[in-house]
């Protein structure tokens, strides 16, 4: 596993920044995220009240396409797949019933599937579609990670993950975007980072 490249926590009070700094450092270890967050940067100062959380994360992995896990036959008319790893057979499934109609997709047994294509249909785009994007999920349990981290009553919160690039922001009040603007620009360029 990965360690953190650049990691730390700004706090007014000492024993807060220590206390915030072991809450960040448990709960990216609980929630496996240690191996895909590269920097961070928490800044909490309850007189304003605010947190702050900016950092980096490490690619995932690619888009998993259909290719990634099944084989693909093609025959007239239709495509066989035959599936090697049944992890993303639920969301394949839904996508060509989206696409296709259930009445176009066969499931015989839990390794094959098998779609009747549309007259004109390239067959071999079956391939090429997209059943999963790891940085979704990613992004999913950051934002999770960070709600935990973060103190219990800041309910009124903005957040944002691009490029690799995200910040969680959280108060008890209500944030002007030219508050939330700087302290994200401020944060993010000590860690070497601009939006």
């Amino acid at each position: 596993m990965a360690a953190l490249e650049y990691f730390t926590v700004e706090c007014v009070e000492e024993k807060g920044r220590e206390v915030y700094e072991q809450i960040a450092s448990d709960v990216l270890l609980d929630l496996d995220l240690l191996r895909v967050v590269e920097k961070l940067y928490i800044f909490i100062d309850p007189r304003v009240p605010v947190f702050v959380a900016v950092g980096t994360t490490r690619r995932s992995g690619g888009l998993v396409r259909i290719r990634d896990f099944a084989d693909v036959i093609v025959e007239e008319g239709r495509a066989t797949l035959s599936i090697g790893d049944e992890t993303y057979l639920a969301p394949m499934l839904s996508l060509l019933w989206g696409r296709y109609g259930k009445e176009y997709v066969d499931q015989p047994d839990r390794f094959s599937v098998i779609v009747h294509l549309p007259e004109g249909e390239d067959p071999r785009e079956i391939e090429e579609i997209v059943v999963a994007d790891p940085e979704e999920g990613l992004y999913r349990d950051l934002i999770y990670a960070l709600q935990i981290v973060a103190p219990e009553g800041f309910k009124v919160r903005r957040q944002y993950h691009v490029g690799g690039v995200f910040y969680y922001v959280a108060s008890e009040n209500t944030l002007s975007e030219e508050i939330v603007d700087t302290l994200v620009a401020e944060k993010l360029k000590l860690i070497g980072v601009t939006l």
